[in-house]
């Protein structure tokens, strides 16, 4: 079945996507969140670095809709990979697209290619048992992560509040996809960095600029370059 073919295949990554969401639990447990809000985020908002700028921004007091606004720039890049998926997608009912589209992440998505390129015949359900497994792995190791936090004195004294920046470098290793991607990430750390430090702009929608101008110039930078 298609389905646990998916959620087999993708389970090596999945794996290695809970360790970072063990360091989310713990962030948003100091953030002031609960293991069952943590875990209920998990499974709707269901994406790492989203969740990861999103409390960290409600964390520096900037409000939740600047959070939700700087969480959905910095997944622009799911329009274009949902976009790649319009064959298996356009026949589904809608209930079955919106599915398919929560249920894509970056390992789902690029499991669901390279068994394609491996010249396999991937479905709408592989690409959802993929998603499948990688959705339970994370709610429960990020709720996990919310847990473990309460048991802790004084996570910081532990030195695991650097347990955000060293998750989120894993995740942008994660998603580095090759020479493409250098000039659309260049840019868009130059104009966060530029506006964060040489403008009045809050942080929150400096990133949120970066994130529109990085996607941007992915879309159109040819696929050979």
């Amino acid at each position: 079945m298609q389905f646990t073919s998916g959620a087999r295949d993708v389970l090596p990554l999945a794996l290695g996507a809970a360790l970072y969401g063990l360091a989310f639990g713990l962030l948003a447990a100091q953030s002031g969140m609960s293991a069952l809000q943590t875990g209920v985020m998990g499974a709707t908002v269901f994406s790492g670095s989203a969740q990861f700028v999103a409390v960290e921004r409600l964390a520096a007091g900037a409000g939740a809709a600047t959070a939700l606004i700087a969480g959905i720039a910095l997944n622009l890049r799911l329009l274009l990979m949902t976009a790649s998926l319009r064959d298996i997608l356009a026949p589904r009912p809608f209930w079955q697209k919106l599915l398919g589209v929560h249920m894509t992440t970056d390992e789902s998505w690029a499991l669901f290619h390279g068994t394609r390129a491996k010249g396999g015949t991937p479905s709408y359900w592989y690409l959802v048992g993929a998603g499948a497994c990688m959705m339970v792995l994370w709610v429960a190791s990020t709720t996990a992560g919310a847990i473990f936090a309460t048991a802790l004195p004084e996570p910081r004294a532990l030195g695991i509040d650097f347990a955000f920046t060293a998750a989120f470098i894993a995740i942008l290793r994660g998603l580095w996809g090759g020479r493409r991607d250098l000039v659309p990430w260049v840019a868009s750390a130059a104009t966060v960095a530029g506006l964060a430090t040489l403008t009045p702009m809050e942080p929150s929608w400096a990133l949120v600029v970066g994130g529109m101008l990085g996607a941007i110039i992915a879309g159109i930078t040819p696929s050979d370059a």
